[in-house]
């Protein structure tokens, strides 16, 4: 409490009249005070006395302003500042004063700024401003509750035109702002289903052209105009299927991701091997660091994105269908002008070179069933295969590029293996397993541990269950060719999946585990270099072909 003493009266007969009070009593009462005060300025009862009745003067002034007496207010706030410019209170009600002196004109700008159609905006300039600066000084004041409720249905109003024009962002916008004022709930809401109407009508009408423009190829345009599809519904269930009917039209032509083709001969008897559609996709090529088993040669790690589709051998290419190669060309391999290969020598248990074996036979240099995959083929048999079968069936048959070769057997993991990080714990693969058994009784010394899946030397193709891209064979059986030359890393590997080629490189890639190769090959990410002329019973290859 301020107890310093007031201003007093130039006489000691009253105070002139910036000292009275309207109310004859209260103003007497006042005059008392002074008075006494004026005489003895440091008697303290009647300070006590002067600072409670100003008290009830401020509470007053106050009560006239929740009464709009702003003029009457103002007279008793002068005298009380005249009295006692320190009145604890003096200053935050000639604060409400000033700002109450404002309404009118505040109100007065709302009602300019509606016609003008400036509702919210510009900033400061709104009728949204003015009239919230009349309801934080007069919360109650009517004619701002009522300009705030113009306000608001104005808005709605907005909301619902600019749905109309299709102008979907701008309703909600409108909408938004109507929902931050007072006032029932359920009007907004009638203009939120309003709205909502508008844009599920304009989307059923963008599916519609989406569908034409797919199914007459016009991809391009249908890609362009299903972005107005996804700034309606966002990603639902109806966008989410437009786009991978359009993926998979721009992709995979007439196919369907993991659909199985095989290609007819044109103008003979005669099939290419199934296929295994590959979807599209992105995937980190290569091997972290830290992963067990890796070499220098996998790395860096790296994006690559497969932008289109592709077919990729659903098995290796097995000898049958070789042998209907060589019988159409008369073609010589590799092995058969170098007249000899390598087999497995079961008395050794190692790996020796033998004259006069080529495709015809299988590993140990036996006669090779049709169903085996085919083995003793160089880089190049590989690709003279695949050229043939292009120009049988018209297709762009090739090598799959390593990458292609990757994303197919990883299968969409990233773990160190297709199947997981450590052993199989069923038959998966033709590999290398302690519990394999040669027909000689012998074992391997590495391998995978309690792992046995029956096989000394390559499986029938498809012998073992598909991986998740359901191509069989992948990471086991034998190893296979791919396009790609040898690269000792992947720094400036292209990012798009295609070969990485050389002209005139001699050492081609290897990809995938064989029935005799340490674990670690099996791996997704291993891969070895090879002489493009080098045969022998642990390799052989499978086709790919563009969609």
């Amino acid at each position: 409490m301020d107890l310093s003493a007031p201003s007093a009266p130039d006489s000691e007969g009253g105070a002139g009249g910036e000292f009275d009070l309207p109310d004859p009593e209260q103003n007497a009462e006042l005059q008392r005070l002074l008075s006494t005060l004026a005489a003895r300025p440091g008697n303290r009862a009647a300070l006590q006395q002067l600072e409670e009745f100003l008290t009830s003067v401020l509470l007053q002034a106050n009560l006239l302003a929740d009464q709009g007496r702003l003029e009457e207010m103002n007279r008793l706030l002068r005298v009380v500042r005249n009295v006692n410019p320190r009145k604890p209170g003096l200053a935050q009600a000639s604060q409400r004063y000033r700002e109450l002196k404002n309404v009118g004109d505040w109100l007065a700008s709302a009602s300019a700024a509606l016609d003008a159609g400036n509702i919210v905006e510009p900033s400061g300039r709104s009728a949204l401003h003015f009239l919230e600066q009349v309801l934080a000084v007069d919360p109650d004041n009517a004619l701002a509750v009522a300009g705030m409720s113009s306000v608001r249905n104005s808005l709605l109003e907005r909301a619902v035109a600019a749905a109309r024009e299709l102008d979907f962002e701008a309703a909600e916008e409108w909408l938004y702002e109507a929902a931050l004022l007072d006032g029932s709930e359920q009007d907004v809401e009638r203009v939120r289903r309003e709205v909502a109407g508008y844009r599920l009508s304009q989307a059923d009408r963008i599916e519609q052209d989406v569908i034409a423009a797919i199914a007459t190829g016009r991809f391009d345009y249908a890609e362009f105009i299903l972005i107005d599809l996804v700034a309606l519904l966002g990603n639902d269930d109806r966008v989410k299927n437009l786009r991978d009917r359009l993926r998979q039209a721009r992709v995979y032509g007439q196919y369907s991701p993991g659909q199985v083709i095989q290609d007819p001969f044109l103008g003979a008897s005669g099939t290419a091997p199934a296929l295994v559609v590959i979807r599209a996709g992105s995937f980190l090529m290569g091997s972290p660091e830290d992963e067990h088993g890796r070499a220098e040669n996998e790395g860096p790690q790296h994006r690559v994105t497969l932008q289109t589709g592709y077919g990729l051998g659903l098995q290796e290419v097995t000898v049958g269908q070789f042998r209907a190669f060589i019988e159409a060309t008369g073609y010589q391999t590799t092995a058969d002008v170098d007249g000899d290969s390598r087999v497995y020598d079961e008395a050794s248990g190692r790996i020796t070179q033998r004259p006069n074996i080529n495709w015809t036979h299988d590993y140990l240099g036996n006669r090779a069933a049709d169903n085996l995959p085919v083995i003793h083929v160089s880089w190049h048999d590989a690709q003279a295969y695949a050229a043939w079968l292009a120009d049988q069936t018209g297709r762009a048959y090739r090598l799959p590029t390593e990458a292609e070769f990757e994303f197919a057997l990883r299968g969409g993991t990233v773990t160190r293996y297709w199947w997981g990080d450590d052993r199989p714990d069923q038959p998966v693969e033709n590999l290398t397993g302690l519990e394999d058994e040669s027909p000689g009784g012998r074992h391997w010394s590495t391998g995978f541990r309690r792992y046995d899946d029956g096989f000394w030397g390559p499986a029938p193709g498809a012998t073992f269950p598909p991986n998740p891209m359901g191509l069989h064979d992948m990471a086991g059986n034998v190893s296979e060719w791919v396009e790609d030359c040898w690269h000792q890393t992947y720094v400036q590997a292209p990012a798009d999946g295609s070969a990485w080629v050389n002209p005139g490189c001699e050492r081609r890639v290897l990809r995938g585990g064989y029935w005799a190769s340490a674990p670690d090959q099996a791996r997704s990410s291993s891969r070895l270099s090879a002489s493009s002329l080098l045969h022998g019973p642990q390799i052989g290859f499978r086709v790919a072909r563009d969609l």
